[in-house]
């Protein structure tokens, strides 16, 4: 499960807002079929928890975040993966090896 702070939230409903708005739907207005941007963004309310996050109010971020933590789980997991994608999170046990970012070495506790 992904953790969310409020950065990584507004990073992602953004991306997520776009990834929804590149769905796109026939309509047809007077007579001639017309591709309309999905409106799914709207409907749960992305903008407002946006703005919310994006908000100089503590109060609000954290309504913002809290509203962002209970849409993310109702999202189809091909969804989550495109936004995920888009903001640059990867597991790094799914990397091949040859990823760079598989090669990096693990930081070592001083302390040991």
């Amino acid at each position: 499960m992904e953790t969310f702070t409020e950065d990584t939230a507004l990073d992602a409903a953004i991306e997520l807002q776009k990834v929804l708005a590149a769905r796109t739907h026939r309509r047809k207005v007077m007579g001639q079929d017309v591709l309309v941007p999905g409106q799914l963004g709207e409907a749960l309310q992305l903008p407002r928890t946006i703005n919310r996050l994006r908000s100089k109010q503590q109060r609000l971020r954290d309504l913002g975040l809290e509203d962002f933590q209970e849409l993310w789980p109702t999202l189809s997991p091909r969804t989550r993966e495109r936004v995920l994608d888009a903001i640059g999170w990867y597991d790094p046990k799914e990397l091949d090896w040859d990823d760079k970012r598989s090669n990096r070495r693990p930081v070592v506790d001083p302390d040991q």
